[in-house]
């Protein structure tokens, strides 16, 4: 059964109205611009079209193939139309193979199980349209496909056209009869394209589709199926893509030969493919909401360490505490700018992170999370993984061989997380050298020698070999040679250490959580975080002199240091330095490396060094927010300047402190934060033994501001008190290194008179 001549021009005249209504100025900007060679399309929306009359939709859920031609047919219509009504007089319009170019690409399905899936369709649905998500793993190569012959009959001499089959793969079937209408009973038939080149060509590909992993029921494993894309259609997306297809779902078999067995297969034929990456609708959605992030550094200018800790809360909530690991996430997620040196070769921006932990210490949480906010990324456990599942496999179908993305590739301008490090194989973890520091993966298998690009962030977990051993180096603990650890910008160790006071904080946040879920509304949402990361990866933050300085002056004394580990003191060191600085300050969302960026990267650089040369061991698992973030910032300035030996830019960065600290406390007269965020983050404070010295562990154990007063009535109103933490006086801690930072201060101060003076 197929549609009546009457059931045609209705189709006809209403897709025509809806054309002249909507796309009027498409077709003409389309017609000036095209050429006979070019494919062109024209992006109907469904709904639209059907809303002005339903029976068009019926016809087109019941004969979808047969809808869309007439589609096309009228479409070239209007376009000739409207070609001859605007070319000059005495000029034909272009009509040689306009016919073949001009598409009509349907989108905007209404979301119902008939015609929008999340899963591989079924056989029932085929000869319907269909609207499928998935994420593509497979892309072949671009054919040119030859979908039209010409035969001439040997007895009569009629010439006439046969069109592939496209449910044999698009082969010719021989004609039987010669269809001259004048009555040619022949059965000998000679095909004119057979000695010369193909007529009538188009561009050809086949990509492999799979279930998005998140949409399934549980327990299901991701099915994946076909999908053909014709004309302009072909490399509209790549492996890794979140695609919707648009299309009618098709059977096709093989031609039939004696003694085989008919094998048939379900694809899709594609009438229209949308990318769903959420990079592509950034640039839409960063104007609405770069206002809202200006307003929100507007309300924090005065004390910006403080807004920075806001947005640091907001990741990972269900973590408790982990300042410094937090911290090092976001940079990690936030990148660094690639540059292009003199010679042209490149040195990566992405910045690639390892935790080493023991077991219950919340890696595996940051690496999901992580993977939930950036928008190309992919999560993946090391136990089974091998270099082609890492890298590429090459895969043999049909006779072709086939690259299939590995993981490494999929996440080309994303993240890639890797959980279970050490359960890779040895020979298999060489295989990510390449990819960690040139960005790219150079394969040769079977006969295909190429290079694919791989500049994603690599985010691994691992867990050292037996019980952590401070005493001993680094690639000793995890078992990782020197030259895989070398390529980590940042390698953060979380030892669970024996603490009865940490442990009554985590317990306390744990169950006070499962009682009550977290409402606060100053934590932001997953939506605004995801939303901010692809906002600050747009900006391009340039080192300043002083940023550099410091930098270098770092990298220096790390170099002459006595017990420097080998493995991590390399020429990358200061390439991660400058790396970090920069991700920093696209954190703190500004166009400039400053001072502080510069002190904060050498500040998460040395909870990476286990036994730095400046702040000395630093266990990153007990970490947690300061209570005064600015004056936290400044004693640590303070240390790492004058290690660094660097006087006049210490007297600079106190003097701008000490103009943000008179300003904020003017501000705060007249005009408070308009959303109402508070600088101060918690009023309750905890230290461990044996970490008095460290700048970054003053704040160490310290419970987060949305949870510490929910903990403190939770235990209240089971134990009849609140906690009671043995700790030592902040404001005693505090007095000891500001009078020694004082007295470095002046010491400082007259050694730069001496200077000027020489």
């Amino acid at each position: 059964m197929s549609i009546r001549s009457e059931q045609e021009a209705l189709i006809g005249w209403v897709f025509e109205a809806y054309l002249m209504e909507h796309h009027h100025g498409d077709i003409l900007q389309l017609i000036e611009n095209t050429s006979e060679e070019t494919h062109h399309a024209v992006v109907v929306n469904a709904m639209t079209l059907f809303e002005a009359n339903m029976e068009v939709g019926d016809f087109f859920n019941a004969y979808p193939h047969d809808v869309l031609s007439i589609f096309d047919k009228v479409l070239y219509k209007i376009a000739m139309e409207l070609s001859q009504r605007a070319s000059p007089r005495g000029q034909k319009p272009k009509e040689l193979r306009m016919r073949h170019t001009l598409h009509a690409r349907i989108t905007g399905l209404p979301v119902c199980p008939e015609l929008t899936r999340n899963t591989i369709p079924r056989c029932r649905d085929v000869g319907h349209f269909l609207s499928v998500t998935g994420t593509v793993i497979r892309t072949s190569v671009t054919k040119v496909l030859e979908y039209m012959r010409d035969y001439m009959c040997a007895k009569c001499r009629h010439v006439f056209t046969m069109e592939a089959d496209f449910d044999q793969f698009y082969t010719f079937s021989p004609p039987v009869a010669c269809p001259n209408p004048s009555g040619c009973t022949s059965s000998k038939f000679s095909c004119l394209s057979g000695v010369s080149e193909p007529a009538a060509c188009r561009d050809y590909q086949e990509i492999k589709i799979q279930e998005q992993v998140q949409r399934l029921s549980v327990g299901s494993i991701p099915r994946s199926m076909m999908v053909i894309l014709e004309d302009d259609l072909v490399d509209s997306c790549k492996s890794g893509d979140d695609v919707t297809i648009y299309g009618v779902m098709c059977q096709r078999w093989k031609p039939f030969y004696d003694g085989t067995r008919c094998e048939v297969e379900l694809v899709l034929k594609a009438n229209n493919i949308e990318v769903n990456n959420q990079q592509a609708g950034t640039s839409l959605l960063m104007k609405d909401v770069q206002q809202e992030f200006e307003d929100f550094w507007e309300s924090y200018k005065h004390d910006p360490i403080a807004g920075r800790n806001q947005i640091l809360l907001s990741l990972c909530p269900q973590v408790f505490g982990m300042y410094v690991i937090k911290l090092a996430v976001a940079m990690v997620l936030a990148g660094g700018v690639q540059r292009i040196d003199t010679s042209g070769s490149k040195i990566r921006g992405e910045c690639h992170m390892l935790l080493v932990g023991d077991p219950g210490t919340g890696k595996s949480q940051f690496l999901k999370y992580a993977a939930k906010i950036m928008p190309r990324s992919v999560l993946t456990a090391g136990i089974g993984s091998t270099s082609a599942g890492l890298t590429v496999a090459a895969v043999k179908d049909g006779g072709d061989w086939h690259l299939e993305a590995g993981a490494l590739v999929l996440s080309d301008g994303g993240l890639c997380c890797i959980d279970e490090f050490n359960s890779i194989k040895e020979h298999d973890r060489i295989s990510i050298h390449e990819a960690m520091e040139q960005q790219s993966i150079s394969v040769a298998k079977a006969g295909m020698v190429c290079k694919l690009n791989t500049r994603c962030t690599i985010l691994a977990a691992t867990n050292p070999k037996g019980q952590y051993n401070p005493n001993e180096p680094l690639s000793v603990n995890v078992a990782l040679a020197s030259p895989l650890l070398s390529r980590f910008d940042l390698v953060l160790c979380l030892l669970d250490t024996r603490n009865t006071d940490w442990d009554r904080v985590i317990s306390s946040f744990i169950l006070e959580d499962r009682v009550l879920p977290a409402d606060s509304t100053s934590l932001w949402s997953m939506e605004k975080m995801k939303a901010y990361f692809s906002v600050i990866r747009h900006l391009q933050p340039q080192l300043s002199d002083d940023a550099n300085n410091i930098l270098t002056r770092y990298y220096q004394l790390q170099r002459q240091s006595d017990s420097r580990s080998v493995a991590r003191t390399t020429i990358r060191m200061l390439e991660s330095l400058s790396r970090l600085a920069e991700a920093h300050a696209r954190l703190m969302y500004r166009e400039t490396v400053t001072v502080e960026d510069a002190i904060m990267a050498i500040s998460v650089m040395e909870c990476s060094m286990q036994g730095g040369a400046l702040l000395g061991s630093v266990n990153a698992l007990l970490t947690s927010f300061p209570d005064e973030p600015a004056q936290q910032y400044q004693t640590q300035c303070q240390v790492l300047l004058e290690g660094l030996n660097l006087p006049l830019l210490l007297q600079r960065e106190m003097d701008r402190l000490a103009g943000l600290k008179s300003s904020m406390s003017e501000g705060f007269q007249f005009d408070p934060p308009a959303d109402g965020h508070q600088p101060e983050l918690r009023d309750t404070q905890l230290t461990t033994d044996g970490q008095h010295h460290d700048i970054i562990s003053s704040c160490e154990m310290s419970p987060d501001r949305v949870t510490s007063s929910r903990i403190a009535s939770t235990q209240a109103n089971k134990n009849g008190k609140a906690i009671k933490f043995k700790k030592e006086s902040t404001s005693e801690q505090v007095g000891k290194v500001s009078a020694a930072a004082q007295g470095q201060r002046h010491s400082d101060r007259d050694q730069q008179h001496v200077i000027q003076k020489v």
